[in-house]
């Protein structure tokens, strides 16, 4: 499986599902960050089981994700006119309802090949990829078809990056934010592991 971290995060372009259920044909993404930190999430397929329930997730922490700056971006190999479908459906009834963020519609599964995601040449396993203001995808994170995401997770090392940007300290282990940062340099290293090593 390819590793992407720190190389510029494949383009493309096509039809997807927006917020207000319009279709957009073209849906390309470098256009639609436009300098923002963007996270694409792909999973296998609409009206699955462990898939709602991620999508749902994301969708509830959105507010957090748009108040740093973050678009979120799922994708799948399915047809737009099924992810329009599933969004009608009710979250009571297996949908997951009038989610607020783009779905990509992968039909030729071609994304899934650029970023390596595909299995057997049939579904994307639950890759997740942030995508700096530059456009280099900086982390990611790749989960098997039964193993559901952690969204706070993917918030964190949003944050992380954030900081890292803002301050130009590194994250080390668990950090969270308003946690303290570590200088890159052998005394900041020294400093932090002796108030924090025990914590660790």
């Amino acid at each position: 499986m390819a590793v992407l971290v720190g190389m510029p995060a494949p383009d493309f372009t096509a039809k997807a599902v927006m917020p207000d259920n319009e279709i957009n044909e073209s849906f390309n993404l470098k256009s639609y960050l436009k300098g923002d930190v963007g996270v694409l999430f792909f999973y296998p397929l609409d009206f699955t089981f462990v898939c709602p329930s991620e999508i749902i997730a994301f969708n509830n922490r959105l507010a957090e994700f748009a108040s740093r700056g973050v678009k979120l971006i799922g994708i799948s190999v399915d047809s737009h006119f099924t992810h329009l479908a599933w969004k009608n459906t009710a979250v009571e009834k297996g949908g997951i309802g009038n989610i607020k963020f783009p779905l990509v519609s992968d039909l030729s599964k071609q994304i899934a090949r650029d970023y390596d995601v595909l299995v057997n040449e049939e579904v994307a396993l639950r890759g997740t990829f942030m995508i700096d203001r530059h456009g280099v995808v900086r982390h990611q994170v790749v989960n098997d078809l039964p193993l559901g995401r952690n969204v706070s997770e993917a918030l964190r090392m949003v944050d992380a990056l954030l900081f890292h940007e803002q301050y130009g300290e590194v994250c080390p282990a668990g950090w969270n934010k308003g946690d303290e940062g570590m200088k890159a340099t052998s005394e900041g290293v020294a400093d932090y592991l002796t108030s924090n090593a025990d914590k660790l």
